[in-house]
């Protein structure tokens, strides 16, 4: 009896391990490890950048929404919207048959942006809350995809930016607004951020010096497949030396390539 039960189990494990079905199904992998990032993160101070005054005497909006070729009935993405600067205009921007989500990272940000749609009665805008590392955004959603004066936030860009890149429609373009400067002091030196959307699949569709935003406008597509996790490359950046050096001139180490 004991020889027949011995005979019934060895012939069960050997069923199991014919390459039919597995005995223990396994969950499948999540995405990653993602890559550090190899420079300072700046601290979020808050969810204002300037007065909105202030920005509209500069005319900032409208010029970044006009280099970006904000029109009607697009659908955009606001990131890091803060109190709404952008979100608002850009609601006015698409018109009715227009689309604006705009998400922060942080829930009490969140809700009073969400309190100042409905009191403006903003009822192509809807307001989500993303993470540090993943914007949660629906897929194939986005004509544009917008990050002002916020990039240098961002502790985790690769993995950010690699979540970020199903978001986009086929002809779809992120729009970065920053300074030129060490992203310790509030800024992403332009051969650095070029470097980091390098690095998980995007294209640098233009780049230009925008004084009415303190800064730089740059623009980025997404090409070819999103690369696997492992094997994103980091980009390396000596922010070692004197400020005013590495403001300027940041020297980025992609893989064997230097650029200055």
């Amino acid at each position: 009896m004991r020889r027949t039960g011995l005979l019934l189990l060895a012939a069960f494990v050997l069923t199991g391990c014919d390459g039919s079905q597995p005995l223990v199904k396994r969950k499948a992998k999540a995405p990653g490890p993602f890559p550090a990032a190899d420079r300072p993160v700046a601290n979020i101070v808050s969810s204002r950048w300037s007065t909105e005054e202030a920005r509209d005497r500069l005319n900032e909006a409208e010029r970044v929404m006009d280099l970006a070729g904000v029109r009607p009935g697009m659908t955009i993405a606001d990131i890091g919207a803060g109190e709404g600067y952008y979100t608002i205009r850009l609601a006015k921007r698409v018109g009715e048959d227009g689309r604006v989500l705009a998400q922060d990272i942080f829930p009490a940000v969140r809700d009073a942006l969400a309190e100042r749609v409905s009191r403006e009665r903003l009822e192509n805008v809807s307001v989500r809350l993303g993470t540090a590392s993943d914007p949660k955004l629906p897929d194939a959603s986005f004509d544009r995809v917008l990050m002002v004066h916020m990039y240098h936030e961002i502790a985790q860009p690769y993995e950010f930016l690699w979540r970020l890149r199903p978001s986009l429609r086929p002809d779809g373009l992120v729009v970065v607004v920053d300074a030129n400067r060490s992203t310790r002091d509030h800024g992403t030196p332009p051969v650095l951020l070029e470097c980091e959307f390098r690095a998980v699949g995007y294209q640098r569709v233009g780049m230009r010096e925008l004084r009415s935003a303190g800064g730089y406008f740059a623009t980025f597509r997404a090409v070819g497949a999103r690369p696997d996790p492992d094997a994103i490359r980091p980009c390396r950046i000596d922010d070692r030396r004197p400020a005013s050096t590495a403001t300027s001139h940041p020297t980025v180490r992609d893989g064997d390539r230097e650029a200055s």
